[in-house]
């Protein structure tokens, strides 16, 4: 399994946070090597990811499956591979810190079956990544919306 986990603190509120990670629309593109995704409902959705490794192109799909919304500081979610044989899980924490917000984003992610021994290498080098790129990427966007 791999596992990435970024904390970043942003100067603004919790509920700042909230608002914006709550909305899947709103940072949906901020994930690395994201290419689209699609609203099945409020709680599941379809991503699609394309990148390079080794010069390889690939295309990966993943249904994301919101499984706890806990305003203001708690968003978690399990990731099922649509393309290749994966399973993960995921949150996103906000804890008001002295007015400022103390924002974490923990990903977890477990290759299986015959591909596994392909993927699991990639995975162990791109999740913590995924994790910071993605965590960084939102809190500039809040610093910068608010």
């Amino acid at each position: 399994m791999a596992t990435g986990s970024h904390t970043v603190e942003i100067p603004v509120e919790v509920q700042q946070v909230w608002d914006y990670v709550s909305d899947l629309e709103k940072w949906a593109t901020s994930v690395p090597a994201y290419k689209e995704h699609e609203i099945i409902n409020d709680k599941q959705s379809i991503w699609t990811f394309e990148g390079s490794v080794k010069s390889m192109k690939k295309t990966i799909q993943a249904q994301v499956d919101i499984t706890e919304w806990n305003e203001p500081s708690t968003i978690k979610f399990e990731l099922k591979g649509l393309s290749d044989n994966f399973t993960g899980s995921g949150h996103f924490t906000a804890e008001d810190v002295s007015g400022k917000t103390v924002m974490t984003c923990t990903v977890n992610v477990h290759a299986g079956g015959f591909s596994g021994a392909v993927l699991t290498p990639v995975i162990k080098w791109a999740v913590p990544k995924v994790a910071s790129r993605l965590t960084e990427s939102i809190a500039r966007k809040i610093a910068v919306f608010s």
